[in-house]
């Protein structure tokens, strides 16, 4: 989540990735290095370790996202310290849906921090689970994926990563508050998945007009 990104790059992400996403993920997945693992490869119960859970989900998932938001940003300003002390900042998004909600595209802007970044949700029909993928502007990494889906209002999505050199697992929570409000949250776990810091919250709100 920073700088804008180029509507080259845009269009050229969003092109290989509505390709791949017709027929399967696997080769977005590969591409994300080994750390689609733990996404890829859940048992049959949806397990990938003891304590996580990657639920399935529905192609509409996240049609209510389509549209226009503002959001208010809280990002713990340290990690594994036990701080309560947050940064707090605005951004806008504009959200689309393509290939009949197969691919989900969202476009974010964070003025106040010369950010901008894209998420990527593609939803693989034979899993029936949403993979979702941040690239920055900063860097034009395509980051490794969190995969999961909604249950009712709640979603849950579960990744590797690592954080300043460190292993991680990710865990994204979203909470649909009706068609105009949505909550969604970033925590890191060091141990598996049995301990989880929050650290980045947003509150969406639909821009109407």
């Amino acid at each position: 989540m920073h700088r804008p990104t180029s509507t080259s790059r845009r269009q050229i992400l969003i092109d290989a990735i509505a390709g791949a996403a017709a027929m399967s993920l696997a080769p977005i997945a590969a591409a994300s290095d080994s750390a689609s693992s733990l996404a890829a490869s859940p048992d049959a119960a949806g397990k990938v370790e003891p304590n996580i859970v990657i639920p399935t989900g529905d192609l509409h998932d996240f049609d209510f996202f389509v549209g226009r938001w503002s959001f208010a940003n809280r990002r713990l300003k340290q990690r594994w310290v036990g701080s309560d002390e947050w940064d707090e900042f605005p951004a806008t998004l504009s959200c689309e849906s393509r290939l009949g909600g197969v691919v989900n595209i969202d476009d974010g802007v964070f003025p106040t921090k010369g950010w901008s970044g894209m998420t990527v949700r593609v939803f693989n029909l034979e899993q029936r689970r949403w993979y979702l993928y941040w690239i920055d502007s900063s860097s034009g990494r395509l980051f490794p994926p969190v995969v999961g889906g909604f249950v009712g209002d709640d979603g849950e999505f579960f990744g590797d990563d690592s954080d300043e050199g460190r292993p991680v697992k990710v865990r994204f929570r979203w909470k649909r508050l009706g068609p105009d409000a949505a909550h969604w949250e970033q925590a890191f776990s060091q141990d598996g998945g049995r301990h989880w810091e929050t650290n980045w919250t947003m509150e969406h709100t639909r821009i109407k007009g």
